[in-house]
């Protein structure tokens, strides 16, 4: 299993959060097991491997995270939703952004511009054309606004100035 297919199941826990009144560690319990996987895998390809210790720690890492700064993320998502109510965002595209604002303010090993591209192509798989360009318009505003230069990102180039 892939980290982006393991990033995919922790959006679809995180969903699964917002329908039910279990905790994520409730959640992760009765899911992220052998045979949860091995029955949603004969309808869901992205289910068929069971993952590793390492990206077991990643999916619970991601759904704790969100499950736990669900109010904070929530906050930046209506800040950037320029124009639009944030109960009339799709659930899934909420998740989604959830999950990759979580990467990007808590998990200082993943690029942001990985998180922002990895949730823009699932976006892509799940919703609308004009959905997943707000998807990335938001996580590309939050970056440029709440986040400082990322570590080894080469600095801007000053007017005037050769390069």
């Amino acid at each position: 299993m892939t980290r982006t297919n393991a990033r995919e199941i922790a959006v679809h826990f995180s969903f699964e959060l917002g329908f039910s009144n279990e905790t994520a560690d409730e959640l992760l319990e009765h899911m992220l097991t052998r045979p949860v996987f091995a029955q949603i895998g004969e309808e869901e390809p992205l289910y068929a491997e069971f993952p590793d210790d390492k990206q077991q720690a990643y999916i619970r890492t991601l759904v704790k995270g969100v499950y736990d700064h669900c109010p904070e993320l929530d906050e930046y998502i209506s800040r950037y939703a320029i124009g639009w109510k944030y109960a009339r965002i799709p659930r899934v595209a909420v998740s989604i952004m959830r999950v990759a604002m979580y990467e990007i303010l808590y998990m200082q090993d993943i690029p942001n511009a990985a998180a922002i591209n990895e949730a823009v192509q699932m976006a892509k798989h799940y919703l609308e054309p004009e959905v997943v360009s707000f998807v990335n318009g938001i996580l590309g505003s939050f970056v440029r606004n709440e986040c400082p230069p990322e570590r080894g990102a080469a600095p801007a180039k000053q007017d005037g100035a050769e390069g």
